[in-house]
């Protein structure tokens, strides 16, 4: 019996050395081979108490017990940072402290309710990955562009600027060209799993566009009060390309067979967790969401490339520099003396001197942060003014028309949206930055000027 067939019978990751063992000894010693031997490792599975001390199965039964006993571990204390997050949101951070393999967590003071680990939630683990805590778009991301154009240009020239987001995007589910855009991350290997190769011709119509929901691209002043030697900028102002997306229906793919697969492995004891189950790094799915995750975060980080080399060219502008990250992900990094496996669920990497964006709204403001490394937050900041209102109620609340009209007098133009991604869906952005000012500094802010995001929230733009 090989590990595939392991895994299929029931036996738990952590266990399948001692199981292979079990199996090479019992056809050695105990002449035991095909249907005989696949019922006696069920028998062990099931009543694993009653083979201690047997010649064959004692190391396998004891790792059983073992592995049993653990699933019985008090859950992980976690930090938060912000005052305004919803119980629901604190509910689903205290399930996910449960997950056996957490080492620590924290939440962010942008959080709400998500799938599985909530948005603005950040969790260690140790050997295992959970799609849920990466999310369903994974490595959603930030990237901005300084150009080479003055800031007055934005109202100078508006139509200009308004021309190249209309036609330097598309948004929407199921969004795409007719025509692929080129990127080198199409020459990548796209079939190191069975979705990713499934879903190539799919990321290749899809690279340049953005979803429904919060993504947008928009145009705005970013003004950096003192010079940057990182990003080789003086103070001043300076008109900015701000966008966000992710990994679009592949990246979607990929989260919703791996989260399947993890559920269908998930231990009896841990049913509840639900879209939190985890898959063992050392096991294959393990490996093989872990090769897919990173690929689909080098097609986002592509994605956003081409929408931003479309849109500039179609400005006639050049970039000067430039600020990107991930915010839904998972890391393999060190902390505590140790390698854990970080996920940053809608949270912002934080490392001592990382740069990153955390954006606003329409009419609030983004900044571009430098990370301060705090061990409590697993070097993590938030990824945004965070909700604090759901779409349904959003749409029930809200007239387009009517807020785009009062952010147009604020110099704000929206070339298109939906109701439910309107400001006073969003926390106040600066109270989020006032509240963790011990995680990140705040390099340049960001002011919005023109918006384009998916018209109605869900249907594609052509």
């Amino acid at each position: 019996m090989n590990r595939r067939q392991l895994e299929k019978l029931g036996v738990p990751s952590r266990c399948i050395k001692a199981a292979i063992a079990a199996v090479q000894r019992a056809a050695a010693e105990g002449g035991l081979r095909g249907p005989k031997l696949k019922q006696k490792m069920r028998e062990v599975l099931e009543h694993p108490s009653l083979f201690v001390g047997d010649q064959i199965f004692d190391a396998f039964a004891r790792e059983l017990l073992e592995s049993s006993q653990a699933t019985s571990h008090e859950p992980i204390e976690y930090r938060t940072w912000g005052s305004n997050i919803d119980k629901a949101a604190h509910d689903q951070m205290r399930m996910a402290c449960r997950v056996p393999s957490a080492v620590g967590a924290a939440v962010m003071p942008d959080a709400h309710v998500g799938y599985g680990l909530p948005i603005g939630g950040v969790l260690a683990c140790e050997g295992a990955v959970i799609p849920y805590a990466v999310g369903v778009d994974i490595a959603c991301r930030m990237k901005l562009s300084v150009l080479d154009m003055p800031p007055e240009d934005l109202d100078s020239r508006r139509s200009l600027f308004c021309d190249s987001l209309a036609r330097g995007t598309r948004f929407g589910v199921g969004s795409k060209y007719d025509k692929p855009q080129g990127h080198a991350v199409m020459d990548q290997d796209w079939s190191i799993t069975r979705v990713t190769r499934e879903n190539k011709d799919k990321a290749a119509r899809q690279l340049g566009t953005s979803g429904s929901g919060n993504h947008f691209v928009e145009y705005g002043i970013l003004t950096l009060t003192d010079a940057d030697s990182e990003l080789d900028l003086q103070a001043g102002s300076y008109a900015a390309l701000l966008s966000h997306s992710g990994s679009r229906g592949p990246g979607a793919s990929v989260c919703s067979t791996y989260s399947s697969i993890a559920r269908a492995k998930l231990p009896k004891d841990y049913a509840k967790l639900g879209r939190l189950a985890w898959l063992d790094l050392d096991s294959q799915e393990g490996q093989e969401y872990w090769l897919a995750m990173n690929l689909m975060g080098d097609f986002a980080e592509a994605n956003h490339a081409v929408i931003h080399r479309n849109v500039t060219r179609l400005l006639g502008a050049r970039v000067i520099a430039g600020v990107e990250n991930h915010h839904n992900f998972a890391w393999k990094e060190q902390h505590g003396g140790r390698e854990v496996v970080v996920h940053r669920k809608g949270a912002t990497p934080a490392g001592v001197g990382d740069l990153g964006v955390i954006p606003g709204s329409m009419n609030a403001p983004a900044f571009i942060v430098r990370g301060k490394g705090h061990p409590d937050s697993f070097h993590s900041a938030a990824h945004g003014a965070g909700r604090c209102m759901s779409r349904k109620q959003a749409k029930a609340t809200f007239n387009l028309q009517a807020v785009k009209k009062k952010l147009a007098q604020q110099n704000v133009h929206v070339l298109s949206a939906g109701a439910d991604e309107v400001p006073g869906v969003y926390k106040d952005i600066m109270q989020v930055m006032q509240e963790q000012q011990d995680l990140v500094s705040i390099v340049a802010r960001f002011d919005p000027r023109i918006v384009k995001m998916c018209g109605d929230g869900s249907r594609a733009e052509d």
